[in-house]
């Protein structure tokens, strides 16, 4: 099966969640060390993926089929005749 290319919406989505997600984890967590850092770039990384994976894909046009009243074929209106006096 081949996966649909990812809309503007999930690279955007997906995009911001990585930077704020980063920066908000850096922010709290205070951590300095190399390991600390790279634990939380990967964690906003797959929470990025996950985001712009689950922004809804836009869907295809849906076909209506548009069903008459019943008898609408049966009722004829009749116009009255024109009768010059």
């Amino acid at each position: 099966m081949i996966m649909p290319r990812p809309t503007a919406a999930q690279l955007a989505y997906g995009s911001c969640t990585v930077i704020f997600s980063t920066l908000a984890m850096l922010l709290l967590s205070q951590t300095s060390s190399g390991v600390g850092i790279a634990v939380i770039a990967v964690s906003a990384l797959l929470l990025g993926l996950l985001v712009a994976m689950t922004v809804p894909m836009p869907k295809k046009p849906r076909v209506v089929a548009v069903r008459k009243p019943a008898g609408a074929e049966r009722q004829k209106t009749e116009e009255p005749a024109l009768t010059q006096s």
